[in-house]
């Protein structure tokens, strides 16, 4: 029949309507939010969070079933201190949220960025070097965060480490490789023994790093790898030769990993921070940061909390077509 085509029907003698059936009650189902932890719902409700099934992928969205042969990701344990339930609480189950590890994240931009992540509802695994203490206070500030000592300059240390933080977090679905040193010096004045360990802690810690995390996202075709560099790595600072070298490194080390893994579905990003105001800056006197803030276009230093914001922007799915970038956080130092 054509769209301008119509027939009439007639009925003489309509039949008896049947008695209505009771209708059914109506379900009322909630809507179950899709995406990343840290994607913004997109109902006027907000759903009631749904804990993840027998078996099923921390990293899924809520109420999506396992895959098959998958295996049920162990749920947190206590961190390598102790602190993690030093209230005396059990730690939360953060549902349904993807595992993320930050190297040198019991201090500065390592440890906002941990608590930032934590508060969008992802599993956080943070490794520190030295300060016990530090990472006591964010396991007991942070129930359900696991800090883990390792010198990321030795690589049997990361393969322990690492091990440990996947026994916690299920997988590492995102890597931030955070951690540094920083020195100023004469170049002149740089010992070959400075200048090895400036490179194996702040560059070759990520590799170490990336070689250990990147075979499981390539498995599960996901993956953020976050590296932190500098805006002297842009740049180049005077007496900091070395540690402009290592931070420049990073910058192409991210730019050459996000070619070979971006078929995997795995982005490589970094960000490059300007003047941070953190315990890095515990030598500068009032007058040199003030000095600094008049150099900076927006007039002022930046927080940690900047920082960790742009790196949680990174790892969610919002930044999916974003990968081999350089996200300056400097006030506009570097333009």
């Amino acid at each position: 029949m054509r769209e301008d085509d119509f027939e009439l029907t007639f009925e003489l003698d309509p039949p008896p309507r049947a008695p209505e059936a009771e209708k059914a009650p109506e379900l009322a189902l909630e809507p179950i939010e899709a995406g990343g932890p840290a994607e913004p719902a997109r109902v006027e409700e907000q759903p009631q969070p749904v804990a993840p099934a027998a078996g099923q992928d921390p990293g899924a969205a809520p109420g999506s079933l396992p895959s098959a042969g998958e295996q049920t990701a162990p749920a947190p344990a206590q961190g390598a201190l102790g602190a993690g339930s030093a209230l005396g609480e059990t730690p939360p189950v953060r549902t349904p949220a993807r595992g993320v590890l930050i190297s040198g994240g019991d201090r500065g931009i390592g440890a906002a960025a941990a608590r930032a992540f934590y508060q969008a509802g992802y599993r956080v695994a943070v490794l520190y070097h030295t300060n016990a203490q530090a990472a006591a206070r964010l396991e007991a500030e942070l129930p359900g965060c696991v800090a883990l000592q390792c010198d990321v300059a030795s690589r049997p240390a990361c393969e322990a480490a690492f091990t440990a933080a996947e026994t916690v977090l299920g997988h590492v679905d995102i890597l931030v490789s955070n951690a540094g040193i920083a020195q100023q010096k004469l170049f002149t004045d740089i010992t070959p023994e400075e200048w090895q360990h400036m490179l194996d802690v702040n560059l070759t810690g990520a590799f170490h790093l990336c070689q250990l995390a990147l075979p499981g996202m390539i498995r599960r075709k996901w993956g953020r790898v976050i590296t932190v560099s500098s805006m002297w790595g842009q740049t180049g600072g005077s007496c900091e030769v070395h540690y402009s070298a290592a931070k420049a490194g990073l910058i192409g080390l991210t730019k050459a990993l996000a070619r070979e893994e971006g078929p995997s579905g795995i982005t490589v990003n970094c960000v490059a921070p300007g003047v941070i105001d953190t315990d890095m800056m515990a030598s500068f006197t009032p007058a040199d940061k003030e000095a600094l803030a008049e150099e900076t276009p927006v007039g002022r230093l930046g927080s940690a909390g900047e920082v960790a914001r742009a790196l949680l922007f990174l790892a969610g799915e919002e930044a999916g077509y974003i990968t081999g970038q350089v996200f300056g956080v400097n006030g506009g130092l570097v333009i």
